[in-house]
């Protein structure tokens, strides 16, 4: 590999970047920070409106990006948002596989309808994206699976269906890693987060965040989006070019208390 400056480590110039989950929370940061760091971006949900606002965002910060409707439980709809991104950029190089859902359901409880949802997306979806990009991926792509610090802990909720899908991620992510790197030259690793400041944690009781969560936060805060953000860009990178089949936990120090 060409040696590079401190700087051009962290560009993704020139490079397109697939974000799926792109239309709220630490999809919009992973959007906006690839943007940031020169990649055309394409932005994939399934509430098209508020793909239009992370559009927005990026074309007024002065890049370049695509909305595109999907939803990531069906495999045409995969490989449709592959297909337009390859088609109005010429390229794809780097997918995250930011798209879930979850459930607080307990196991006794939960239905099949309940469960194969969240697996669905956040397992399946994962994989028919990672599926369809790696078929156009030029070798030094990347693929970031965003998974979730309850693939290794406990958060004291109900949540089978999720933590399930989750840490099936982490085992999706090493076997695509295996298969490939040696043949397509194609860097597949996970990100583990904790819990963030998002339209998702904002539902959770003041008691639940003070009593269960806070007090397992080394940090003592919620992370910020664009804490994570970062992580992405490194992994996409040059910077991270030696990186792959890996879980990198970000999590405010949870996972080991």
């Amino acid at each position: 590999m060409t040696d590079l400056g401190p700087e051009a480590l962290f560009r993704l110039d020139g490079r397109v970047a697939l974000v799926t989950g792109a239309s709220s929370g630490l999809g919009v940061a992973f959007a906006r920070a690839f943007a940031a760091a020169g990649a055309q971006v394409v932005v994939a949900a399934r509430r098209a409106a508020l793909l239009d606002e992370t559009v927005a965002a990026i074309e007024d910060a002065g890049g370049q990006a695509l909305a595109v409707k999907a939803d990531v439980s069906d495999p045409a709809q995969c490989r449709a948002a592959v297909g337009h991104a390859h088609d109005r950029f010429g390229r794809v190089d780097i997918l995250v596989n930011n798209a879930g859902v979850g459930t607080a359901v307990p196991a006794t409880r939960e239905t099949p309808q309940e469960f194969r949802a969240v697996v669905d997306v956040n397992l399946h979806g994962a994989f028919w994206m990672a599926q369809a990009c790696a078929e156009v991926m030029p070798p030094g792509g990347s693929i970031v699976n965003v998974a979730s610090v309850l693939a290794l802990t406990t958060a004291g909720l109900p949540q089978a269906a999720y933590t399930a899908s989750k840490a099936g991620l982490l085992g999706l992510t090493r076997d695509l890693a295996q298969q490939w790197g040696p043949r397509k030259g194609i860097r597949v690793n996970a990100i583990a987060p904790g819990f963030f400041e998002t339209e998702m944690t904002e539902q959770y009781s003041a008691d639940y965040v003070d009593t269960v969560i806070t007090p397992r936060l080394l940090l003592g805060r919620f992370g910020s989006p664009t804490e994570i953000a970062g992580v992405g860009v490194w992994l996409a990178s040059p910077a991270g070019g030696f990186v792959t089949g890996q879980t990198i936990v970000v999590d405010g120090g949870m996972s080991v208390t």
